[in-house]
């Protein structure tokens, strides 16, 4: 199983089954789908919320990481937020949470995200890099979209996981729900990690990581939903890590890091892809990347900074009005 003998996938399934057995309790609705598979509705027919979020955070990091609610003062402005943190951060965050899986069929399209990525190795090259694949009859996948998966979409996840279909587990949180807004907004230890790795830092030096993020209120438009989910992470999210590395490459790295080293940056994400065509090849990509950097160097003790949380531009994105 490469790094070590974890399983996301049995792990993440534990925490699912949390889901199905009181799904009354979360507000999700348990549904037999194609081919014997279980889909978990998080906000499609379901309400779903934000305790339903929590866990659905928590299935897509493998069970490795743990989320829970807070709060924080935006400039006048409060804000409920998600703190995360796990101490198998490349697991949890790029083997696991990172929506690295184009579920793609002629008749379905989902950003795949969560531990079936671990069993099917999407993409190649970041597992090759990270050293890991999980072992396991059963596999388990978060996919954020507005419809339920189709029989040819449960028989491209079966067949690329190795698994039988029944052995399937769907959890679907569409962007405009609030479990949606909240397992978004869980991202952003996986989101720095992620620009990190970009950029250039080596991932076997990264030791825990720590985040916070405020949650976005729901909007009925999708697009404009995603939006705001984005801007919680760019505007509003700081990444706290534990490393072990050179101060210097620290450094240097983190000039490079925050999400304001991008061009597109200053402005809600909408308005950006808006300006874009509402095409997302347009967007610099040095913009999905935390608000803030806290890197703590175990090697040396020292301790870095880099970027700033923004509440102009949270306020902008969540319509913000102060009423007298």
């Amino acid at each position: 199983m490469g790094r070590n003998s974890l399983s996301v996938n049995k792990l993440g399934l534990k925490v699912a089954q949390k889901l199905i057995e009181n799904h009354k309790e979360y507000n999700v609705k348990v549904v037999s789908g194609p081919l014997g598979s279980t889909i978990i509705d998080a906000g499609i027919e379901a309400k779903g919320g934000i305790d339903a979020g929590i866990l659905v955070a928590e299935a897509t990091m493998g069970g490795l990481g743990r989320v829970k609610l807070g709060f924080r003062d935006y400039d006048g402005l409060t804000l409920p937020t998600v703190e995360v943190y796990t101490d198998h951060p490349v697991i949890a965050c790029m083997a696991s949470q990172y929506a690295g899986w184009r579920v793609s069929t002629k008749d379905y399209f989902a950003m795949g995200s969560g531990p079936a990525r671990a069993l099917a190795l999407k993409p190649k090259k970041l597992f090759r890099e990270i050293g890991y694949k999980d072992e396991y009859d059963e596999a388990l996948i978060v996919l954020e979209a507005g419809k339920y998966p189709t029989e040819e979409a449960i028989k491209l996840i079966a067949e690329k996981c190795g698994v039988k279909p029944q052995n399937v587990t769907v959890i679907i949180t569409p962007t405009q729900s609030i479990a949606g807004s909240v397992q978004i907004s869980a991202r952003i230890v996986e989101t720095g990690i992620h620009k990190l790795h970009t950029v250039g830092f080596h991932l076997d030096r990264l030791i825990a990581g720590q985040g916070e993020a405020p949650i976005a209120p729901p909007h009925p438009d999708p697009t404009v939903a995603m939006g705001r989910t984005n801007d919680m992470i760019l505007y509003g999210g700081v990444a706290t890590y534990f490393v072990n590395a050179e101060d210097s490459e620290i450094a240097e790295l983190l000039k490079k890091a925050p999400s304001c080293t991008s061009r597109d940056y200053g402005k809600p994400f909408y308005e950006a892809f808006k300006e874009a065509g509402f095409d997302f090849y347009k967007i610099d990509p040095n913009l999905f990347a935390p608000a803030m950097y806290v890197v703590f160097n175990v090697k040396t003790g020292s301790t870095f900074k880099a970027g700033y949380i923004n509440a102009d531009v949270l306020k902008r994105s969540v319509a913000y009005q102060e009423v007298k």
